[in-house]
C-alpha cells in the first residue's frame, strides 16, 4: 500500500533526471531556466531587509507606533513591496541583485496585477511557499500561473 501511494502523490510518472521547468518548456539552465531554492531564500532576504529598513525610516521620519506592532508592520511593507514591485516590474529588489524574475507560464510575459495579488496573498499565508511541485513551483506560483526563472533580460556575463 505504500508504494501505492507514493505513487499516487509522486503524480503521473516521468524521468526523475529531467531538471525542473524542462516539461514546463522552459530551458533547463541559463537564461530563462526556473531558478532553485537558494536565490530564491538569498531574495526574500534581501527584500526582508528592505522592509525592515523601510519600516525604519519611518519611524525615523516621525511616524510613532508601539513597538509591538514593529513587526507586523515590516511584514505589511513586504508584501506591499512583493505587489508592486513584481505587478510593476516583475521582480522585488531582491530579485533583481539575484537575477531573477516572476513570469507568467503561458506565454513568458509580466502577470496581470489581479493574479499577482492573488500570488501575494497565498505567499502572506506562508505554508504555499514551502509546498512545491518538481518544477520547483511553490502553491502560490502555479495558483498565479506564475514561474521564478533566471533573468531572460539579463546579460550572461552575470554568470
Amino acid at each position: 500500500m505504500g508504494r501505492a501511494l507514493g505513487g499516487w502523490l509522486e503524480g503521473p510518472g516521468l524521468p526523475r533526471d529531467s531538471p525542473p521547468g524542462v516539461r514546463l518548456g522552459l530551458p533547463a539552465e541559463g537564461r530563462g531556466s526556473v531558478v532553485g531554492f537558494g536565490p530564491r531564500l538569498g531574495a526574500y532576504l534581501i527584500d526582508a531587509v528592505v522592509a525592515n529598513l523601510i519600516v525604519g525610516v519611518l519611524y525615523l521620519a516621525g511616524l510613532g507606533y508601539a513597538g509591538d506592532v514593529r513587526g507586523l508592520a515590516i511584514y505589511l511593507v513586504f508584501l506591499l513591496e512583493e505587489f508592486i514591485l513584481i505587478s510593476t516590474a516583475g521582480q522585488t529588489i531582491g530579485m533583481r541583485l539575484l537575477g531573477m524574475r516572476v513570469i507568467r507560464l503561458r506565454d513568458r510575459g509580466r502577470q496581470s496585477w489581479p493574479w499577482i495579488g492573488v500570488r501575494t496573498l497565498l505567499l502572506a499565508l506562508l505554508v504555499p511557499v514551502f509546498i512545491w511541485d518538481r518544477d520547483q513551483r511553490g502553491l502560490h506560483d502555479r495558483a498565479a500561473g506564475t514561474v521564478v526563472v533566471r533573468d531572460p533580460a539579463r546579460a550572461d556575463s552575470a554568470r
